[in-house]
């Protein structure tokens, strides 16, 4: 399940409505003018489900809580690690691969 929503759009974030951290990370992908799908686990029906089998793809080490994004489908991280990825230069050429972002 979470395999086919996360390859349902270029960019896809797994958020809380009420979580900070979620607003961060989705304020971030608009102000590149990318324009990811968003499920709210709280307000979606199956999002405790959902939030488990997020857990699982993490590490005992690594963050579970959401944030979590995909690009072209494949787990980028939570905030973390896209925040990283901003920061080195390696999140506008990832987002131009999946076709995202067309600058």
């Amino acid at each position: 399940c979470i395999e086919k929503m996360a390859t349902a759009n270029a960019v896809v974030i797994f958020s809380r409505s009420s979580c900070c951290l979620c607003h961060a990370v989705k304020r971030l992908f608009s102000g590149m003018g990318v324009s990811p799908t968003v499920h709210e686990l709280d307000q979606h029906p199956k999002g405790k489900h959902l939030y488990r089998a997020l857990s699982s793809l993490f590490t005992a080490s690594a963050s579970a809580a959401v944030p979590v994004v995909f690009i072209g489908g494949n787990l980028v991280g939570g905030i973390d690690a896209v925040l990283a990825s901003h920061i080195n230069g390696t999140l506008v050429p990832l987002l131009r691969q999946a076709g995202a972002l067309w600058l």
